[in-house]
């Protein structure tokens, strides 16, 4: 019977909190750590401590790239020419490996002996050091050199050494007897012919082909249409000799294959080790790539705790950050979070940052989950059974469904696999339908979700929480604490293209628990007033909304 696999998440989740972005962003070196980030399964409720010691890994990597930085590159320049050879490790035990597969799995050998050695130099995990495969590496390198080049050497085999050496001579006496045979035909016909015993005729020189083919000791070999080549006629004793030489080549074909057969049976024999050993260089290659993305991107260990939490200060979006740093001036602000089981809803006008508060919070908890260090000053996190963001799809609108009926299609799957230590993201929900069935909606949706073990984080226009002492209201703080004036003034002079940028400049994304007495801020009309909407519409909108 199939044993059926837990899932975390669904591929739209991974790619909208950012784990995809950041898991093909740490740069991995060896095939094995691309192919083994792809199979990594996240960490689950009960496996805490587990987490913990991967964490910790990560910590102990960190510290020691710090400590050891010429040793750290050594390494990644080594991990950059590692092949995936396992193809070859594995048909080794049924099938005759070529001199190219024995080659790059000689080469392989050198390198797991030149990345253990830094390992042990390091103090790495025992699970990161390559078993030692030196045995191996000397049958396939008798001669001891430990260069990275492969040969079937005579050493190999006595008889191919003979072989080797008999055919040597017969080669040297037909290359003996046609220099005496070149040096005739210059003495009687005046021909210089190549060190191969050649001669190339240009075909509009007819006279000299015609007088060439009737000369004995030379014979047509080639033409094309520029040029006919001739050469030198083998003798019967040169011939003879060339018959006995194809005899030998065969014999020592058939021979190289024996030394082959014999190598591939005693690579089978490390097949084990030598998968083991690639194995633990993909795991080297993840929480090496792992520590050193951490360091440069600031971020921390999370604290694993067993409560159904997510809490971090100071977050930031990886993403959002990398786009903001490829803009001059782009400065990113920090957001703090504390989400225990229950039903939080984050109000706020348009370019609030609502939705990337919301992504962020997914980053930290997948991240954590998925054996990462995040991008906080510091962070707790409770595991989740399940964990699934809903946000527009373009995708579910090219199907043919309303940006609506995608929103309720992917509800229903949400409500469907949701279950204990759920982590539940979601972005404007029934923001596509009339306000009024929206707002009854989204207040039904908190009715139901508020009483369920999950911690659900919504972003919303709707006024939803008032009076609601069950549900935690967050405000982005947006323009509260602008300095109009100044923000006015920059705005009258700036070009059309300019002035969401510099809105945004002055926009504060965090945000700060409201209660429910406390009046929502209408940065909605700030922003359409500064934009340069009429006066009067602006007026008559606060007097709608008293």
């Amino acid at each position: 019977m199939a044993i059926v696999k837990q899932r975390l998440t669904n591929l739209k989740t991974r790619k909208e909190t950012g784990l995809d972005f950041v898991v093909s962003a740490i740069n991995l070196q060896t095939p094995f750590g691309v192919k083994q980030i792809k199979e990594k399964e996240p960490f689950f409720p009960g496996q805490e401590e587990a987490l913990k010691e991967e964490l910790m890994r990560i910590q102990k990597m960190m510290d020691i790239a710090n400590a050891s930085p010429k040793e750290i590159g050594l390494l990644l320049e080594t991990f950059m020419v590692v092949k995936d050879n396992t193809f070859s490790i594995e048909r080794a035990g049924t099938s005759v490996l070529s001199v190219v597969e024995i080659f790059e799995l000689k080469s392989l050998l050198l390198q797991m002996e030149k990345i253990k050695n830094l390992a042990e130099k390091l103090s790495f995990p025992k699970e990161f050091v390559p078993e030692d495969t030196e045995a191996l590496l000397d049958v396939l390198d008798p001669g001891g050199d430990r260069l990275n080049t492969f040969y079937i050497y005579d050493s190999f085999s006595e008889k191919l050494g003979n072989l080797r050496r008999e055919k040597k001579e017969k080669d040297r006496e037909i290359r003996k007897q046609q220099k005496v045979g070149k040096e005739l035909v210059k003495q009687k016909y005046g021909l210089s012919l190549t060190p191969k015993f050649e001669m190339v005729v240009s075909k509009s020189d007819q006279n000299s082909i015609k007088m060439i083919d009737e000369i004995s000791e030379m014979t047509r070999t080639d033409e094309d249409y520029m040029s006919v080549t001739f050469s030198l006629t083998p003798t019967e004793e040169v011939e003879k000799l060339m018959k006995e030489c194809d005899g030998l080549m065969s014999m020592i074909e058939d021979e190289e294959l024996n030394v082959r057969e014999m190598l591939s049976k005693e690579i089978s024999k490390y097949e084990a080790v030598l998968l083991e050993n690639c194995h633990r260089i993909g795991e080297l290659d993840i929480t090496l790539s792992k520590a050193l993305y951490a360091e440069k991107h600031n971020c921390v260990m999370p604290e694993i705790t067993t409560e159904h939490i997510l809490e971090f200060e100071d977050g930031r979006n990886l993403q959002l950050e990398e786009a903001l740093r490829a803009r001059k001036g782009g400065e990113y602000c920090p957001v703090s979070m504390a989400l225990t089981d229950g039903v939080t809803c984050i109000t706020g006008a348009n370019m609030g940052g609502k939705t990337i508060s919301l992504k962020l919070a997914g980053m930290v908890a997948i991240l954590a989950q998925y054996g990462f260090f995040v991008p906080c000053k510091k962070a707790r996190v409770g595991l989740s059974n399940y964990m699934q963001i809903l946000i527009g799809d373009s995708q579910s609108i090219e199907r043919g469904l309303s940006s609506f009926g995608s929103e309720m299609e992917e509800l229903k799957e949400i409500l469907d696999n949701s279950k204990d230590r759920s982590l539940l993201l979601i972005d404007e929900i029934a923001s596509g339908t009339n306000p009024a069935e929206g707002l009854a909606l989204t207040r039904s949706l908190v009715d139901h979700l508020k009483t369920r073990p999950y911690i659900t984080l919504m972003t919303t226009h709707f006024e939803t929480v008032k009076g609601d002492k069950d549900v935690k209201n967050l405000q982005v703080m947006g323009l509260a604490g602008a300095d109009f004036d100044k923000l006015d003034k920059e705005l009258r002079y700036a070009k059309r293209i300019e002035r969401i940028n510099i809105i945004s400049k002055y926009m504060d994304y965090r945000l700060t628990v409201v209660d429910d007495a406390a009046e929502i801020p209408k940065d909605a009309l700030n922003i359409a007033k500064m934009l340069g909407i009429d006066k009067g519409i602006i007026e008559r909108a606060k007097d709608y909304i008293k």
